[in-house]
C-alpha cells in the first residue's frame, strides 16, 4: 500500500516520502480501514519537526484524521467489513489503509461524504471541548475566534453559531473574509501588519465596550496579549495552540482585576482523562453531523501523491477550513 512517511525530522518536508509499505494486519480490538479521505491538521506539521507534545519516532506514517470503510477486523470487534467509519489518532492516516482501535472510530451517517467525515474528528472535538466543556459558552454571549480560517477555527465558528453566540472572527487576509462570513461569523476583523494590531478596539466597539465573553486562541504571542485587553468580565480565554510561534505569558493582576479565566484546552487528553465524557462528546458531534446541523468546510481535495501541496497550503496559511488527501 502507499503511505506518506516521515523518515526524519525537518522543517522543509525534505524527509517526507510517498512509499510502498506492507498491508498492516489488525490486532485484538483493532480495525483495518480502507482510507477514502484523510484531513490535515496543524499538529501533523508540528510532528514533522518535533514541535508537538507527542513526538513519534521516525519512520512513521503521517496523519491523524481519516474516513473510510472497514476492511478487516481483529478479535473482539463488533464492526463489520464495509461499514463506513471515521476517527482520529496520532499517526497513520495518510495511507491507502490504516489501523485504528475500534474505540477510536465512529460510524459515519450515510449522507456525509468521506472528505467531510474526515474533517470532523480533531477539529470538531477540539471546538466542542473548548466551547462546551471548558468555555461554557452560552447563547447570547460573544465568541472571538483567532486563527479563524484553520480547521479548529472554522469548527469553532460553526459550533459557536450552533450554540447561539455572536461570533467575531479574526484573519490576516482580506481574501478570507467572505468565507468566514459564510461559515457563520457575524463579524470579521482583518488584522494589521502586526498580529496584535487593532482588534482590541474593534472587539470593544462590536460589544458596546463589554469585550468578548469567550476567546478561542490557537495563535498565542501578540494575539494572546491583546486578547487579555478585550475580554469581558467573567470571560474565558481558551489556550488551544501557539501557531504564531511565541508562547505568551500573563501577569496575574490582569485576570484578577478584570475577572477573567485563562483555560488550557487539550481535547485529546480531556477525552483520555474523562473517557465517558469523551464518548458523549463524540456521539453529540456525530448527531449534529447526521442532522445536518454542522457545516464543515473542505477547502481542497487532493490525491495522496499531492501531499506536499496540502502541507504547503497549511504551512503558508492559504487555506480556509480543511484540506483533504484522497488515496
Amino acid at each position: 500500500m502507499r503511505a506518506v512517511v516521515c523518515e526524519g525530522l525537518a522543517e522543509d518536508f525534505s524527509r517526507i516520502a510517498l512509499k510502498d509499505l506492507p498491508l498492516p494486519e489488525p490486532g485484538d480490538g483493532e480495525v483495518r480501514v480502507r482510507v477514502e479521505a484523510a484531513s490535515l491538521n496543524f499538529p501533523d506539521l508540528l510532528m514533522l519537526r518535533g514541535g508537538y507534545q507527542f513526538k513519534p519516532t521516525p519512520p512513521f506514517t503521517v496523519g491523524m484524521d481519516l474516513a473510510g470503510t472497514v476492511d478487516a477486523v481483529g478479535s473482539g470487534v463488533a464492526m463489520q467489513p464495509g461499514q463506513r467509519v471515521a476517527g482520529g489518532t496520532k499517526t497513520g492516516a495518510f495511507a491507502e489503509y490504516a489501523i485504528r482501535s475500534a474505540s477510536a472510530l465512529h460510524p459515519v451517517p450515510g449522507a456525509i461524504s468521506a472528505p467531510h467525515a474526515a474533517a470532523y474528528p480533531a477539529a470538531y472535538t477540539t471546538a466542542y471541548v473548548s466551547l462546551v466543556e471548558r468555555g461554557q459558552l452560552q447563547a447570547g454571549e460573544t465568541l472571538l475566534v483567532h486563527g479563524a480560517s484553520g480547521g479548529v477555527g472554522m469548527a469553532s465558528i460553526d459550533v459557536g453559531r450552533i450554540l447561539g453566540a455572536t461570533v467575531i472572527a479574526t484573519t490576516a487576509s482580506e481574501q478570507k473574509v467572505q468565507a468566514l462570513r459564510l461559515a457563520g461569523a457575524h463579524h470579521v476583523i482583518v488584522l494589521g501588519p502586526k498580529p496584535g494590531d487593532a482588534f482590541r478596539d474593534q472587539v470593544k466597539a462590536l460589544t458596546n465596550g463589554k469585550g468578548a465573553d469567550v476567546i478561542v486562541d490557537t495563535v498565542g504571542g501578540d494575539i494572546f496579549d491583546e486578547s487579555t485587553r478585550c475580554i469581558a468580565f467573567n470571560g474565558r480565554l481558551l489556550v488551544i495552540g501557539f501557531a504564531g510561534g511565541r508562547i505568551a505569558s500573563v501577569k496575574t493582576n490582569l485576570p484578577l482585576i478584570k475577572g477573567f479565566s485563562v483555560i488550557g484546552v487539550r481535547a485529546g487528553e480531556y477525552s483520555r482523562q474523562l473517557p465517558e465524557r469523551g464518548r458523549i462528546i463524540r456521539d453529540e458531534i456525530w448527531r449534529w453531523a447526521a442532522e445536518g446541523v454542522t457545516r464543515p468546510t473542505v477547502f481542497a481535495e487532493l490525491p495522496l501523491e499531492n501531499w506536499r501541496e496540502a502541507f504547503e497550503l497549511m504551512r503558508d496559511r492559504r487555506l480556509v477550513g480543511k484540506v483533504v488527501l484522497k488515496p
